[in-house]
C-alpha cells in the first residue's frame, strides 16, 4: 500500500500549520483513498536525546569500528526512525516557524535520522553523498510574518533553507514549500492569508 508519511511539527493542535495540513490531508484522502497516511507528531512521539551510546554509534560508523552491544541498540531506534520516513512514497511535514528557523524538536528529529551508513555516506575522496531515494515532499511553514508577499518588515526566514538542504543532504530534492502567513497581527490579514494557504494545499492535495 503507498504510504504518505505526514511529519506533525506543532505542540499546538489548533495551529496555523495543523490547520493548514488537515485540509490538505482532507483533500488528499479524497483523491487517494487506498493511500495509508502515517502521522509522526513529533510533541507526542518519544524520541532520544543524540548523545551517549547513540553519538558514539554515529563515531564508530563514521571511523569504521564496530558498534558495541550498547551502541548497536541505540543506533537501532535511529534507524527505524529514518526506515519510517524512507519508505514513504509521499511526504507532507507541517511546521511552525520560530524565531525565523525551525522548532528544536524538528532540529532533534533530522540529528537522528541524518546518520552515516543510513541517510548519507561519506567517501574521503568524493565527499557526501545521499543514501535515500527522492520523493515528493510538501513543506507547510506557518509564520508571524508574511513571507509569501514579502511582507516581512525585514525579518529573515532561516527555515526555508535549511529545511531544503538537510533534505537535499539525504537525498530529497523534490521539495515545495507552502507558506502560511501572517498569522499574527490584524484579524482580517491573517484571515486572507489563511483561506488563500488553504485554496493552495487543497489544489496541492488533488495532485499530490
Amino acid at each position: 500500500m503507498p504510504k504518505l508519511f505526514h511529519l506533525r511539527c506543532s505542540p499546538r493542535a489548533a495551529s496555523e500549520s495543523s490547520a493548514g495540513a488537515e485540509a490538505f490531508v482532507v483533500r488528499f484522502r479524497q483523491a487517494r483513498p487506498s493511500w495509508d497516511i502515517d502521522v509522526m507528531d513529533i510533541w507526542r512521539e518519544t524520541m532520544p536525546e543524540f548523545d551517549g551510546d547513540a553519538l558514539e554509534a554515529k563515531y564508530a560508523r563514521l571511523g569504521a569500528r564496530q558498534f558495541s552491544d550498547a551502541q548497536r541498540d541505540a543506533f537501532a531506534v535511529l534507524e527505524r526512525m529514518a526506515i519510517r520516513f524512507a519508505l514513504a512514497d509521499r511526504v507532507l511535514i507541517s511546521t511552525p516557524m520560530w524565531n525565523f528557523g525551525i522548532p528544536y524538536k524538528l532540529k532533534q528529529w533530522f540529528d537522528l535520522i541524518v546518520q552515516p551508513g543510513l541517510t548519507f555516506r561519506f567517501d574521503p575522496a568524493q565527499g557526501y553523498f545521499p543514501l535515500l531515494k527522492d520523493r515528493p515532499t510538501i513543506v507547510i511553514l506557518a509564520s508571524g510574518s508574511d513571507y509569501v508577499t514579502g511582507m516581512n518588515r525585514g525579518r529573515i526566514d532561516m527555515a526555508t533553507p535549511y529545511l531544503r538542504e538537510a533534505l537535499r543532504f539525504i537525498g530529497v530534492s523534490d521539495v515545495r514549500f507552502a507558506l502560511i502567513g501572517p498569522t499574527a497581527g490584524p484579524a482580517e490579514p491573517a484571515r486572507l492569508a489563511r483561506e488563500a494557504a488553504h485554496r493552495h494545499l487543497v489544489e496541492l492535495a488533488s495532485g499530490f
